[in-house]
């Protein structure tokens, strides 16, 4: 198994179950994230997220070496990359938010990205400048596609929605929801669960199997959900509702 690091170059890269463009969709990378991987295949090599220890089948081409180490990341919700200092010229592909980048020199109002382009100066924020309030982050995305291992602004899941928001406060939470109920149940309180579902506040988790999302306030819920295909803020009350006669109902709710 190599032990050598590898950097996503492109903007976006597929995280798969297998060596396929036609296989599912695991999860995402973004850009300037980094990676080691076991073994290749016709092109594809099964790689393992340094973020978060996720796995899946990634294009080799998609990689590069060596690691450049990352001096800002990407603060708005999503920013072009051109390949000149210049707003007028074609447009080479779209970073998400957290996607990471080794500053090199800047011109106008630009910022070169090594081995991609140039993006928008005002657009990054220095490693380690986080945000204050992380469910104003997830609120950034209401409107967004629902995609399954989605991590990206285009489109993404619920809990890439939550590790998303998180990320850009300076937690880095699993990339499962599963996962980061057990990461939450560590450093939350984990709250009674009320028939009316009163007492809640902004800033609480809400977990079903499978499934998780964030109160917006004290009756409002913001989640990334296959029912609206959408990122969306409803009652609480009524996608409890929805989500236990189709599914499960609440698991826990946990305060941060």
């Amino acid at each position: 198994m190599s032990e050598t690091q590898f950097q996503v170059i492109t903007p976006i890269s597929a995280q798969r179950q297998g060596p396929s463009d036609e296989s599912e969709l695991a999860s995402q990378l973004l850009h300037g994230e980094v990676v080691t991987f076991e073994r290749e295949a016709a092109g594809w090599v099964y790689a393992r997220a340094i973020r978060d220890g996720y796995q899946g089948w990634v294009k080799r081409s998609d990689l590069a070496e060596p690691v450049l180490i990352p001096t800002h990341r990407v603060r708005a919700l999503r920013t072009y990359v051109f390949p000149e200092p210049n707003l007028k010229t074609a447009t080479l592909g779209v970073l998400s938010m957290n996607a990471k980048i080794a500053a090199g020199v800047r011109q106008d109002r630009f910022t070169q990205v090594p081995r991609l382009g140039w993006v928008f100066t005002p657009h990054l924020a220095a490693l380690g400048e986080w945000e204050a309030d992380w469910v104003a982050v997830a609120e950034q995305f209401q409107g967004a596609p629902y995609q399954w291992g989605g991590r990206e602004s285009i489109g993404l899941d619920c809990s890439g929605l939550i590790q998303t928001a998180l990320e850009a406060a300076g937690l880095r939470a699993p990339r499962d929801s599963g996962d980061q109920e057990a990461w939450m149940r560590e450093r939350g309180e984990t709250l009674a669960i009320n028939e009316d579902l009163s007492g809640l506040q902004r800033g609480d988790v809400v977990f079903w199997p499978g499934h998780v999302g964030v109160m917006v306030d004290e009756t409002r819920f913001l989640h990334a959900n296959a029912h609206h295909m959408a990122c969306v803020i409803e009652p609480i009350s009524l996608a409890a509702k929805r989500i236990a006669f189709k599914h499960a109902p609440i698991r826990s709710i946990i305060r941060l």
